[in-house]
């Protein structure tokens, strides 16, 4: 709101906002990690910028391989430098600003600067994440002396916590754009930590942080209802996957009511068969060929939903969409996930961005450098490159970004006018949620904060997860006799929604984590 307030672009605020989370909410994102950003401006025009980690040119498809040739498990890869690809966030939104900013690159930074310097109290959500990842968090000298009080407790909430080494950085990027983060005195920090790591270290070196550079990638976009809704190309699967699921939900009633028992079988039958053509297809462009067109053709939605039974729970495949050239990936089990954050911006002259960022796991390599946390970022990789003789489209390569569910969205009306932006963290759960949402704003007719709160129903593959303690728990019995395999668990979405209504600007910020809606 400072940016704003100061006749700054939505794109200013984003580049403050992303600065703060990095201090505050640093098991979520910052500006050791990555992001996608989607952008429109006020004339119309929509641009998507990918700011990913890459694989260290020393990355092989092995490096998540045990001595006996089996995958990892999960933070044994996760935890040291080995799993921390080369940091993409701050790039992009440098990038982005160089077209879209109007106030100073500098002046972006005061706000997180002056918190790091004078201190900010620590929330309950951040305390709860230290102790619940203390014992990761104190394997590194740097973390374990930031985020412990002397005697190696957890910091409470409330604690004032100050971060004069994350102001320095700051401070450096501020006069001098990314060039010390790429290239100089932070690029150093970020080297020596990833090999540091003795008991993981990573292959990241001084030369994979100086050829790094953020890309713009095309838009995509699918129709629903009378709406286009518009996200991220690879290689993030969300901005495919919503629209997917909402192109064959699109072929079915849906009552303006809340969810129930028929709706959710068929969203969970829609995000099956997203999810199948997901593993399947999606990776990096720039390694991959993805048949992005194809998996949005109207014709090829229209033959995938008719294998959606109403009335019966069916076993999903991979489709094969129109100049489909890519190769087989298998399913996938996915870990927890609390390394993301969403940020919605609409600002005074009608340009919106919808960006979403992430280390990936909760303070992700559990490693810092210069005052920041450490992506793990290439775990997002799938750990086997070959299932039965054949490569995997998201395996390991050099330079490679890993696939992301990550689904920052900006829908559009009918005639081209901005109706919404949303966007939410939560893993390959990001999918199910933005799709959620979008269903309530768009066919219910729900305001922004009505369809955050819905509960939560969704998958991620072939289980139906409902949320628990809400209505959709009371859905299992009716789901089972479809035939559905159910499991009832915490869904901790934390979608970030605004919609433009003929009175103005109306935002929705989700209960179940931190989030807060401003305007004026």
């Amino acid at each position: 709101m400072e940016m704003l307030r100061a006749g700054g672009s939505a794109l200013d605020a984003a580049v403050a906002v992303q600065l703060v989370l990095g201090l505050v909410e640093p098991q979520s994102s910052g500006i050791g990690g990555g992001a996608f950003l989607v952008h429109r401006s006020a004339e119309g025009g929509l641009r998507s910028f990918d700011g990913r980690e890459t694989a260290p040119a020393a990355a092989t498809p092995d490096l998540f391989l045990t001595a006996e040739g089996k995958p990892m498990a999960f933070y044994d890869a996760v935890v040291g430098g080995r799993a921390v690809g080369v940091p993409g966030a701050l790039a992009m939104l440098s990038d982005a600003h160089a077209t879209f900013g109007r106030l100073p690159w500098a002046s972006l930074f005061q706000p997180a600067i002056r918190l790091a310097e004078q201190g900010f109290a620590v929330s309950p959500r951040l305390a709860r994440a230290i102790a619940n990842e203390g014992e990761r968090l104190k394997r590194d000298p740097a973390a374990r002396g930031y985020f412990f009080l002397a005697d190696g407790a957890p910091l409470p909430a409330g604690h004032v916590l100050l971060n004069q080494d994350y102001a320095h950085s700051l401070r450096l990027i501020a006069a001098q754009g990314t060039e010390p983060f790429y290239r100089g005195e932070i690029a150093e920090s970020i080297v020596a930590a990833v090999a540091g790591a003795d008991w993981n270290p990573g292959r990241m070196t001084r030369a994979d942080l100086a050829r790094y550079r953020a890309v713009e990638r095309p838009v995509v976009c699918g129709a629903f209802r009378l709406f286009r809704v518009c996200g991220m190309g690879p290689p993030s699967s969300g901005g495919i996957a919503v629209a997917q699921i909402l192109g064959l939900m699109d072929h079915f009633a849906l009552p303006a009511r809340q969810p129930f028992a028929d709706i959710a079988h068929i969203g969970i039958e829609a995000g099956k068969l997203a999810f199948a053509d997901r593993a399947a297809y999606l990776g990096d462009p720039d390694f991959v060929a993805v048949p992005a067109a194809g998996l949005l053709d109207r014709a090829y939605l229209t033959a995938r939903a008719q294998l959606i039974d109403p009335d019966r729970a069916n076993t999903p495949r991979a489709g094969n969409p129109p100049w489909r050239r890519a190769a087989y990936e298998p399913a996938e089990s996915f870990a927890e996930e609390a390394g993301t954050s969403h940020l919605s911006i609409v600002d005074r002259f009608g340009n919106a961005v919808a960006m979403t960022t992430t280390v990936e796991d909760a303070f992700g390599a559990r490693i810092m450098a210069a005052g920041f946390i450490l992506n793990n970022q290439l775990t997002d990789f799938a750990f086997a490159p070959e299932q039965e003789g054949r490569q995997v489209a998201n395996r390991v390569e050099a330079g490679k970004r890993p696939r992301s569910s990550m689904a920052p969205s900006i829908v559009l009306r009918a005639d081209g006018t901005l109706h919404a932006v949303v966007g939410s963290p939560g893993g390959a759960r990001i999918i199910g949620y933005v799709a959620k949402t979008l269903v309530g704003m768009l066919a219910w007719n729900l305001s922004a904060q009505a369809a955050i709160d819905l509960p939560n129903v969704l998958t991620v593959g072939t289980v139906a997860e409902l949320e628990q303690g809400t209505e959709a728990a009371g859905l299992a019995r009716a789901l089972e006799a479809r035939g559905q395999r159910v499991q009832v668990r915490a869904l901790e979405s934390g979608v970030q929604a605004i919609e433009v209504t003929p009175t103005g600007l109306r935002g929705g910020a989700d209960r179940r984590r931190e989030g807060v809606v401003l305007g004026q």
